[in-house]
């Protein structure tokens, strides 16, 4: 067994200030005055050289009857209290992913009901939602932070491991929630406001807006090229079919009238930041955007290999409450 070698193996003590405790016994013993008897005195005619006999006994036999077996206990119990450690093979840490804002168009061309989910025509944001919680499934280990605009940009979420709560914030989202127009470059900007604190090289916005940006106080290329510098790579989604229409005979038949969305902006806005721009006209054509982008982002990255930290306090634990139950068994045997 090589249990005594690991134990005698230690990289420091986790406080080494205790081991100054180990002073106390001895400074006692030095310090503190011996202690007057109390008992009668027997008076000899040779009583004056008493003293003497007396120091001198004391001087041979102080160090026999120094209780060394306690102070070893003692010195023992500070180590402990020290707490000897050392050092464990490398453990991998569990591996994290990436830092994603998901920005989310509320703008009022949201509402058009040029999508089909399971069958049936919805609204561009109910299809955007089904789409964005089925990404949200994929991103384990993904802090996730959920940013919507309209006539401004708000942070719903921050980042977070927490996706059931995104999640829940992504639900409780409505049309008109920012107002009616597209701040696109506002979102742009509050997004990096978000991500640059976090590690370079790990930060990801995914855009979705179905129109042109229209207010807000940051031009969006001018944005992009703000979110360039600080590292972040932006992937731009437009989203949104020809319009309203409606279904006749088993046939749907666009009514027009959608916004158009402004790809070569959105196109730039991606080629600035190293990101990819796309295009999407249904709702299968979003998901499979979705799942492009989550191949390109990997979640999984190396993490740093860690070395814990072994207690070996219980060693000299055991020594010294086994010295201590030593002493008193020879002190019960008398001299």
């Amino acid at each position: 067994m090589n249990l005594l070698p690991q134990a005698l193996a230690f990289d420091g003590f986790a406080w080494p200030w205790l081991l100054a405790a180990a002073l106390l016994p001895l400074l006692a013993w030095w310090l503190l005055p011996a202690g007057a008897s109390r008992d009668p005195a027997l008076r000899a005619p040779w009583s004056q050289r008493l003293p003497e006999v007396a120091v001198g006994a004391r001087g041979r036999s102080a160090m026999r009857r120094f209780p060394w077996l306690l102070l070893c206990a003692w010195l023992l119990l500070c180590v402990a209290a020290a707490r000897p450690q050392r050092l464990g093979p490398p453990v991998a840490p569990p591996q994290v992913g990436r830092d994603l804002m998901l920005g989310l168009d509320l703008s009022a061309s949201m509402s058009e009901e040029d999508m089909e989910l399971g069958g049936r025509s919805v609204d561009r944001l109910t299809a955007a939602k089904a789409v964005l919680a089925d990404f949200l499934d994929r991103r384990e280990g993904d802090r996730i932070g959920l940013i919507v605009f309209g006539d401004r940009a708000y942070a719903l979420t921050p980042l977070t491991l927490d996706r059931d709560s995104v999640r829940q914030q992504l639900d409780d989202t409505w049309l008109g929630l920012a107002g009616r127009a597209t701040a696109l470059g506002d979102a742009i900007g509050l997004a990096t406001k978000r991500l640059q604190a976090q590690p370079v090289g790990q930060r990801v916005l995914i855009l979705l807006t179905d129109g042109v940006s229209n207010t807000g106080v940051l031009d969006p290329q001018r944005a992009a090229r703000i979110a360039s510098d600080a590292g972040v790579r932006i992937y731009t989604i437009a989203f949104g079919g020809s319009g309203s229409a409606v279904s006749l005979f088993g046939f749907r038949f666009a009514l027009g009238g959608g916004e158009e969305v402004d790809e070569s902006g959105l196109r730039k806005i991606a080629d600035l930041t190293g990101g990819r721009f796309y295009r999407a006209r249904a709702t299968d054509e979003l998901a499979g955007i979705y799942s492009e982008i989550n191949r390109l982002e990997p979640i999984k990255r190396a993490g740093l290999p860690q070395r814990p930290k072994i207690e070996l306090y219980p060693w000299p634990l055991g020594f010294a409450l086994g010295l201590g139950l030593l002493a008193l068994a020879l002190r019960g045997r008398g001299p």
